[in-house]
């Protein structure tokens, strides 16, 4: 998939895109799970795996752990990817299920089911066809961001 046009975070650490793109598998069929459910703790869980993944703790990831199994299980190998757009992602990811569980706290279910749509939809672009919102997200936010220039 062509990057043309977007300003990707870039931080040139990889890691694999099959094992993301089963992450995101996983993450669609919780999230499914949730919709279908509505039991808040499966949202609250991927509030805790989105944290570890976005903050250099993907290691302790349960999800992005079973992603790598999956990724053995099939023998699918090493498709590297520079690991900043998935991390950048995965804040995303944390911001939106993090509003997901505490909507769901207050008694705006209805809201919070349209949050999980949404996540829905970007769990399943990712899986899919490795579409990752995040380069997407960054480019409309770049400008907003403070420059590191001297």
């Amino acid at each position: 998939m062509s990057n043309r046009g977007l300003d990707c975070p870039v931080d040139f650490v990889t890691m694999n895109e099959y094992q993301v793109r089963w992450t995101a598998l996983l993450v669609l069929v919780l999230t499914a799970g949730y919709i279908v459910s509505g039991y808040w703790f499966i949202p609250a869980f991927l509030v805790v795996d989105f944290f570890l993944r976005a903050s250099k703790l993907g290691k302790y990831s349960l999800l992005g752990q079973l992603g790598g199994v999956l990724v053995k299980a099939f023998g699918m190998g090493n498709k590297p990817v520079d690991r900043a757009p998935k991390r950048f992602a995965a804040w995303i990811g944390l911001l939106v299920t993090g509003a997901i569980t505490m909507l769901y706290g207050v008694g705006a279910s209805s809201i919070s089911y349209i949050l999980a749509d949404i996540l829905l939809i970007f769990a399943f672009l990712e899986a899919a066809f490795g579409f990752c919102a995040g380069c997407r997200v960054y480019t409309l936010i770049k400008p907003l961001l403070p420059s590191k220039s001297l």
